[in-house]
């Protein structure tokens, strides 16, 4: 069965990662620009400084996007460079390089779709209290309408926050991300909780500005559970390790969704947490349950599970030995996406959008001028075939963005990492488009039939 008519083909990226200009045009610092400061966080002592230079050569990336026949592009805006202090006064240019991004973006055939939150947070807004402040949410909100004000008669694909299990779960509770803290549990689950205002607070503003339409979802992520076997026990024991509230920790899905689309915390996660879950105020649900348009999934690799004593999940590990793994050894598991939509829709009812998969390799330009990754090709194509069964099966999915455009700051990891379908180099900015770049241009040209061609 082929991928719908109306599917969106994109690919993504994220605005520390790429796009550099770090103190350029009154932008203001981010935890991020201070994070990668501090000696031994981030590999080799890397920063997003300079990153790609996206800053100074958008208008070349979007011509790259256009010649590879890229239909759509997941990008999120760095939140101090439209606004230095997090709110306040609005940075002028700042603001008019998005504006620049999306209409080259769209006189080039690309549909834009915004991130407003993908961990640049600003650092004075850190510096008075963050995501443990209750005036966060607000913050939030209002710069999500600062940017519907401006770019809402163009854009009308929406995502609030990218994976609020790592900005949380990272960045406040084991240190490894930006802003660096350790905070006690009853804090983590407190940030947790303001985050998830910001998102409905967030729904609403892009609603409330926006001069056209408007569609809004959350980006989360997690390892997908899935069923070692057919049986209908080892389907169940799948469910429960995806989302039985089990450990102390930011990566509990349904502690995250649950709320959102049933406008509660599932009983399992408040027994377990008791006097260190947050306090849920009048109206908080009403507001973090704000009607979303889609749940986009950040999938990556999973783990299959079975049906232990009395039905309990127990993990089944690969052999030693597993011949897939990226360059940061994630085994890779393609049915992590078929099961993670279909477990996703099953539960939460909303129309699925794929908003970052790729595979993680160790790329070269080699001597004739090419960057050959077939890992790479190998790794989409076996995951796109899933994704294509899960849509005959059922599944209501509208979209899938390829984690990354291009090679960048991969965080905690420098540049030590390769993620893109298009090489980097960082000392001269040149961008080579690797043999994936073009394979995946005729998946998208082809609406997916091109997947079920050998590419060797």
């Amino acid at each position: 069965m082929p991928f719908p008519d109306d599917f969106t083909w994109g690919v993504s990226a994220a605005s520390y990662q790429i796009e550099g200009g770090a103190y350029d045009d009154g932008k203001g610092p981010s935890v991020w620009d201070t994070f990668c400061r501090r000696p031994g966080a981030v590999w080799e002592g890397h920063t997003g400084e300079v990153a790609c230079d996206h800053y100074h050569r958008y208008r070349d990336d979007v011509a790259l996007m256009a010649r590879l026949g890229v239909r759509a592009y997941r990008l999120s805006v760095c939140w101090p460079r439209v606004l230095p202090d997090g709110t306040g006064a609005v940075n002028p240019k700042g603001l008019a390089f998005y504006e620049g991004l999306v209409d080259a973006l769209l006189a080039a055939g690309i549909t834009p779709w915004i991130t407003l939150f993908h961990w640049d947070y600003p650092q004075e807004l850190f510096c008075r209290g963050g995501w443990l402040s209750p005036d966060s949410p607000q913050w939030f909100a209002d710069y999500a309408g600062v940017l519907a004000d401006v770019l809402g008669d163009r854009v009308h694909d929406w995502i609030t926050h990218n994976e609020p299990q790592c900005f949380i779960g990272l960045g406040h509770q084991t240190g490894y991300h930006a802003p660096g803290l350790t905070l006690s549990f009853g804090e983590v689950l407190l940030a947790t909780h303001n985050a998830l205002l910001a998102h409905g607070l967030a729904v609403r503003s892009l609603r409330a500005h926006s001069a056209g339409e408007c569609r809004v979802g959350i980006s989360t992520c997690g390892t997908i559970m899935m069923p070692a076997g057919e049986s209908e026990a080892d389907l169940e024991a799948a469910r429960r390790a995806m989302f039985d509230v089990t450990g102390c920790d930011a990566f509990q899905s349904a502690w995250w969704l649950d709320p959102i689309y049933f406008g509660r915390y599932p009983e399992d996660g408040l027994r377990l947490y008791g006097a260190d879950a947050p306090t849920v105020r009048s109206g908080d649900m009403d507001v973090i349950g704000e009607p979303t348009d889609f749940l986009g999934c950040n999938i990556y690799h999973g783990r299959y599970v079975r049906a232990g004593a009395g039905g309990a999940p127990e993990v089944v590990p690969l052999p030693p030995g597993y011949p897939m793994t990226t360059q940061t050894n994630w085994q890779v598991t393609p049915e992590c996406l078929y099961w993670g939509p279909r477990l996703h829709a099953e539960r939460y009812g909303a129309p699925i959008v794929i908003t970052e998969n790729g595979h993680q390799n160790a790329d070269s330009v080699m001597l004739d001028g090419g960057v050959h990754d077939p890992q790479r090709i190998d790794y989409v194509r076996r995951h796109l075939l899933q994704l294509e069964r899960a849509i005959a099966d059922g599944v209501d999915v509208r979209g899938y963005f390829q984690w990354t455009f291009m090679d960048n700051f991969e965080w905690a990891l420098g540049y030590g990492v390769r993620v893109g379908i298009v090489h980097t180099d960082y000392v001269t900015q040149e961008r080579t488009p690797k043999d994936s770049a073009h394979w995946y241009q005729k998946v998208v040209e082809t609406n997916g039939a091109s997947l079920h061609e050998s590419p060797w």
